[in-house]
């Protein structure tokens, strides 16, 4: 009878489990990798007849969430498909399963206790229907209807919210459970591939290693070079391979120098960041604008935003990029023109002419040094406490983390948040914008310097927050959680950036545009950007792919090409690479290329750079 109104009860627990912490996932032991994604392609299976289609709306994300025992709630939801999503793979629908825990008894129980302070262990169907229907995300009278005539958790007005917990949960694991029966039945389901993550036979199970960046590690790792090989990789159609040999860094100065009168030239600066989600990294994008044909010179760097003297932040080992591409006038896409190859330090830099006109600049990060941090939280921060007074107050910890995230979002650094900034903020942490009659009432309730928000007013309006749930920290958390944060308050899966834009004849106008991924976009860009710079090697055997390999002094890119009118899977060998680290976290994976079509496979930088690292990779075209 559950399982028929599993949606109701769904939308239920959303309502009550929306803010609830989801920051961080555990890292999983091999035997645990295994049954994971096992897990996640049996539900996946359920919506989709391969994992190899992609997600293409909302609500096929929520229903193979569900399938998988998730409960996402709108809010979380529309996290994951913005406005600018247009599909979903295999590989981003394990990440957000990963991201999205399932919920417990003991979480459910405390919302509950919330409407329930006297500890009755049930609430009155009235008093239910005015919480479901006008707080939080709202459900309709239908949706309520379908909760309260279950038999089993309701009887005299009243719904049995233990009884509701123990039949949600049992839900939840039932359609999982299910899921994975229904793919066991399927042998040829069971034999598909697993997208990017490799399926070994049943005799060999390991899973693939990971190689990972660790805080304070120097030391090149060796690999074992007696990796399973999948079970579909027993024979290959084509192969090739690619060496190379990388130096540490050289002392002397960039090949491509600042101007010597580069004081005298005309500037702008913006700030940005970027955010890790997953197999995902998104950040801002700027519009610049050029009144005259000019001589221009662009830098972009990690934003250091430690306080202590000698000590910088922990991201500014972050590579970045920044690729320049002329707006086409609504003809197309806009056309790439460079980007930042060479390096001074922390700076990545680029010199050239741009005409008159329109440009996109394009943020980005290999994601070999931005990653999921492996350490372990022990003791979780406090956010606020209560006074002498028993007044709510921040604490010292929280409000040096969000006097952070103030210098991150106040894109300007004029010191204060315009509408616009704040709006970058509001998409980041809960995915709408603040409109402006929202931002009059912001005004009139925290202080404000010339119709922008103060960092007075910014702390103001997270107390007031904090006061709204009483105390609880939970959508607190979910904030910090969207800016990169973990338990400790660390900054880990966000990496803050600065442009700066120098014009030789005229005054250029930097604007923050958007904030997403523009994936589509910037793979294209990748790609081109590859194929003209890097050098070209046909797959032995089979001329129709072709495998592109760039390389500068810090990273490695590399892009295959399918001519073919044929779909093909590559699988990627990194095995006997040396010091390097790849942005896929696999030292062996496999890429499915569509026909007529090209996609960047990987990106490698050295592990330690102060070390010599070696580049060694194997493509296969699977048979």
């Amino acid at each position: 009878m559950m399982a028929s109104h599993s949606g109701s009860t769904s939308s239920l627990a959303n309502r009550k489990y929306a803010s609830s912490e989801r920051v961080g996932s555990p890292k999983l032991q091999p035997g645990e990798e295994g049954s994971f994604y096992a897990s996640c392609r049996a539900a996946y299976l359920t919506v989709f007849k391969s994992s190899l289609e992609n997600i293409t709306d909302k609500t096929q994300l929520c229903l193979a969430l569900q399938q998988a025992g998730r409960n996402p709630s709108n809010r979380s939801l529309s996290r994951y498909w913005t406005a600018k999503t247009k599909e979903l793979n295999f590989d981003d629908f394990c990440a957000i399963v990963k991201r999205e825990k399932p919920a417990t008894k003991a979480e459910l129980f405390k919302a509950f206790r919330k409407v329930d302070p006297a500890n009755k262990e049930y609430i009155l169907h009235s008093d239910l229907y005015k919480i479901l229907t006008t707080k939080g995300e709202k459900m309709s009278q239908e949706e309520v209807n379908a909760i309260i005539h279950l038999a089993d958790i309701n009887s005299g007005g009243k719904l049995d919210y233990n009884k509701f917990c123990s039949e949600f949960l049992s839900t939840c694991e039932q359609c999982a459970k299910t899921a994975v029966e229904k793919m066991d039945t399927n042998s040829r389901a069971k034999r598909q591939q697993f997208g990017s993550h490799i399926e070994t036979s049943p005799e060999r199970s390991t899973s693939p290693r990971t190689q990972r960046i660790s805080d304070g590690d120097t030391t090149p790792r060796k690999v074992d070079s007696k990796s399973p090989r999948p079970s579909s990789a027993r024979s290959y159609k084509a192969t090739t391979n690619t060496v190379i040999n990388m130096a540490p860094p050289s002392a002397k100065n960039p090949k491509l120098l600042e101007p010597k009168n580069l004081k005298d030239w005309q500037s702008t600066q913006s700030k940005g960041c970027f955010f890790l989600e997953e197999n995902n990294i998104i950040s801002h994008h700027y519009k610049l604008q050029l009144s005259l044909k000019s001589t221009v010179y662009l830098t972009i760097k990690p934003l250091n935003l430690s306080k202590t003297e000698g000590k910088s932040s922990p991201w500014m080992s972050v590579d970045t990029a920044l690729y320049v591409l002329k707006e086409s006038d609504g003809q197309g896409d806009p056309q790439l023109i460079s980007f930042t190859e060479i390096r001074n330090k922390e700076t990545y830099l680029w010199k050239g002419e741009l005409g008159v006109g329109s440009y996109t600049l394009m943020p980005f990060t290999t994601g070999c040094r931005l990653r999921k941090s492996k350490k372990t939280v022990t003791k979780e921060a406090r956010l606020v406490h209560r006074d002498d007074d028993e007044d709510l107050v921040l604490t010292p910890e929280f409000r040096l983390a969000l006097s952070d995230i103030y210098d991150i979002i106040d894109l300007d650094g004029n010191g204060f948040l315009s509408l616009e900034e704040y709006n970058f903020f509001e998409l980041r942490t809960s995915g709408e914008k603040c409109d402006a009659e929202a931002w009059d009432v912001c005004k009139e309730n925290f202080e404000t310097k010339k119709n922008e928000l103060t960092r007075k007013g910014f702390m103001e309006l997270n107390l007031m927050e904090a006061n709204d749930r009483e105390g609880d920290p939970s959508d607190l958390w979910v904030t910090l959680q969207s800016m990169g944060y973990n338990k400790a308050l660390e900054m880990t899966e966000a990496c803050p950036f600065i442009v700066d834009v120098y014009a030789e004849t005229c005054k250029p106008k930097l604007n923050a545009a958007s904030l997403g991924s523009s994936s589509r976009q910037l793979q294209k860009v990748l790609c081109k950007s590859v194929i003209l710079k890097g050098e070209a090697k046909p797959m032995d055997g089979y001329e129709k792919a072709i495998i592109y390999t760039y390389k500068n002094d810090t990273r490695i890119s590399s892009v295959i090409e399918n001519k073919s009118d044929k779909k093909i899977v590559v699988q990627i060998n990194n095995d006997q690479s040396k010091n390097c680290v790849s942005n896929r976290g696999l030292s062996v994976f496999a890429v499915e290329v569509a026909p007529k079509s090209t996609m960047v496979s990987q990106h490698v930088m050295a592990m330690n750079e102060r070390q010599e690292w070696a580049y060694s990779c194997v493509y296969n075209v699977l048979a």
